[in-house]
């Protein structure tokens, strides 16, 4: 299977003073607003750091359904909470904090389905791997 997904990102200004906004192609994000202290204060809007943590739980969450079907189990209930810690201009941890109603499953099973969502989920291998770069001078 192969798709693409597309968002789009805005700015005007400098860093400290400026306002953008970000969109989604679903448009569930649509004009979302995004400044420095939506950044790196408590802003209303979004920012980079939360849309990764968005992204990362449902993706992990989502595989860890996928591998529990594989298993024979059907989860009544998974949520997790993904906690992203930005550090010195990176990101320095992702937590992933997983709570599971899955019938019949052993906590090993399930600790051990949970680890290896963690390992193959498409956005924790991002999270690893290389990122290109093309610019376009208008």
């Amino acid at each position: 299977m192969k798709f693409t997904r597309k968002a789009n990102a805005n700015w005007k200004g400098t860093g400290m003073e400026g306002t953008g906004t970000i969109s989604t192609q679903s448009t569930t994000l649509n004009n979302a607003q995004l400044s420095f202290k939506t950044r790196f204060a408590d802003g209303v809007g979004t920012n980079p750091e939360e849309l990764v943590a968005a992204a990362h739980s449902g993706c992990f969450t989502m595989q860890l359904s996928f591998l529990l079907n594989e298993g024979g189990f059907t989860a009544d209930d998974l949520s997790t909470e993904a906690t992203v810690t930005f550090e010195d201009g990176t990101i320095t941890l992702i937590h992933l904090d997983l709570k599971g109603k899955v019938p019949s499953i052993s906590a090993e099973e399930f600790e051990k389905t949970a680890a290896k969502a963690k390992e193959i989920c498409p956005i924790s291998k991002l999270l690893n791997t290389t990122i290109t770069l093309s610019t376009t001078l208008l």
